[in-house]
């Protein structure tokens, strides 16, 4: 048996893939709570200038310890930086200004109609097609996520203006997943996750210190807690799985996995911070499940003829 194959037999008894997307799921769901608690003790932006830039130090810090080789050319560095920018400056950065107004459970909620969106884009951008069923799902995720935002700010509980942030937000994170898709950034996603949040970090950097003071900041275990969470959960290994994961089951797959942010980010959200969560909520979730699910089905293969 070659060298080949007996590393391959393994891996086709043991698939990792569904470890890798519940991880990727928890770790992104409680970045919604994470990012709250960060936002209380520290102006949003600080908070993400430091979380890139300290990433962006620790993750290229370990390739140069390890030796790692640098497989980038100038174009793949250049579009892992541009894709920084998406994902982290303006994602995070207009998703936790909206989180200083905005509960954690909405801001993953409005977040969780990424596959709905990234779907319509891939149509246009990526060539993937756009069926009936698909506009069916495209109507219903923005149905469901309509309700749930407009119940919200009826009853008052958040604020018109973080809602706003946070859609920006989502528009955002699906620009930056198509982009990561369409322009196909070779090479390690290690160096380029790296590359990405130094990117993010510098972006972010004079927006931070323009609007906002250091002495804004209230030092506390909680946000201690919350940065670590960020830094390493959130912008390290979430991100890196994410990448990982466009790159395996392609834009519109992958992003399907934010289905279970809704309630995965309003349990976490009224375990740790005692978030009222009420049944027209999730009452909302379902048409975006329903909707999620039709734009993201595989299509039914077309039965092959006999003798081809």
């Amino acid at each position: 048996m070659s060298a080949a194959s007996s590393i391959a037999a393994p891996r086709a008894r043991f698939n990792t893939l569904p470890l890798l997307i519940a991880l990727f799921c928890l770790l992104w769901s409680y970045a919604f709570v994470a990012g709250k608690i960060g936002v209380t003790d520290c102006p949003p932006l600080i908070l993400l200038a430091a979380r890139f830039s300290l990433a962006g130090v620790l993750i290229l810090g370990i390739s140069w310890l390890r030796r790692d080789q640098w497989d980038l050319t100038w174009r793949d560095a250049a579009v892992f930086a541009v894709i920084g920018v998406a994902n982290n400056a303006l994602y995070l950065g207009l998703g936790y200004t909206g989180l200083k107004t905005v509960s954690a459970g909405l801001g993953a909620l409005i977040v969780s109609a990424n596959p709905v969106f990234t779907a319509m884009l891939a149509a246009m951008f990526l060539g993937e097609s756009m069926t009936l069923r698909k506009v069916v799902g495209l109507v219903l995720g923005i149905v469901g996520v309509a309700f749930i935002v407009w119940h919200r700010m009826k009853v008052g509980t958040d604020s018109p203006h973080g809602i706003l942030f946070t859609l920006a937000s989502l528009a955002s994170i699906v620009a930056g997943t198509v982009l990561f898709k369409l322009l196909a950034p070779r090479g390690s996603l290690w160096i380029g996750n790296g590359i990405q949040n130094i990117a993010g970090g510098l972006a972010v950097m004079p927006f931070a210190f323009t609007l906002s003071s250091l002495g804004d900041i209230v030092p506390s275990m909680r946000l201690a807690g919350a940065f670590a969470f960020l830094v390493l959960g959130g912008s390290i290994l979430a991100y890196l799985l994410w990448f990982h994961l466009l790159k395996v089951c392609g834009a519109t797959a992958a992003s399907a996995y934010h289905f279970l942010m809704p309630p995965l980010g309003m349990l976490f959200a009224y375990l740790v911070l005692g978030e009222h969560v009420e049944f027209r909520d999730l009452l909302g979730i379902v048409p975006v499940a329903l909707g999620i699910y039709l734009v993201t089905r595989p299509a039914a293969a077309s039965p092959k003829r006999s003798g081809t």
